[in-house]
């Protein structure tokens, strides 16, 4: 079975509240990419597109894929690889070289969610959306822009999943049910 599930999607289709529920519900680790580049650049994601920009942020994403998708620990009961649930940023599979690299450790499973119901859920946050502010354009017209320009790329995950009726368990009991099924198909390193 494959080690990694990797948990990806646009902003507000519930990558955060799934990814630990998930983790949890598995026992394997979690991580999440963001958190990860946070911790190494120092400062909120929200800060880095301000101060650095957007390529900047790209880079330290590849960056924090690479190290994550490198990872050659071994799980101590099977002594196969480690096992983990990755979330990653919203953008990251625009980047080819993140796809690839996610795909070479895991199946990645896209969470998808209408635009309206990402429009609500974006203004209930509190969370800061650099790439929503861009144009100043409302926060649906943004979103449907967003969400059709990273089209292909959510199109290379191995599934999708539409979160905009479900629960968090109900995505969790989704998501799991089919990382479970494409897993059982491949065997990685």
């Amino acid at each position: 079975m494959t080690p990694k599930l990797i948990i990806t999607g646009f902003m507000a289709t519930g990558k955060s509240s799934v990814g630990p529920l998930v983790a949890r519900r598995l026992a394997w680790e979690f991580v999440d990419v963001d958190s990860v580049i946070v911790a190494r650049a120092g400062k909120p994601i929200a800060q880095i597109f301000a101060d650095h920009g957007e390529a900047h942020f790209r880079q330290l994403e590849r960056e924090a894929v690479a190290h994550l998708t490198s990872d050659r620990r071994r799980c101590p009961h099977c002594h196969g690889p480690h096992p983990e649930v990755i979330s990653t940023g919203g953008g990251v599979l625009v980047d080819e070289s993140n796809c690839a690299a996610l795909k070479r450790v895991g199946v990645i499973v896209c969470l998808t969610a209408r635009p309206e119901v990402v429009a609500a859920r974006v203004e209930r946050s509190k969370t800061k959306r650099p790439k929503l502010a861009e144009g100043g354009k409302s926060t649906l017209v943004r979103i449907k822009e967003l969400m059709d320009e990273r089209a292909d790329a959510y199109a290379r995950a191995d599934v999708q999943v539409d979160s905009s009726e479900l629960t968090v368990d109900q995505l969790a009991d989704r998501v799991i049910s089919n990382f479970g099924a494409l897993a059982a198909r491949r065997v990685l390193p």
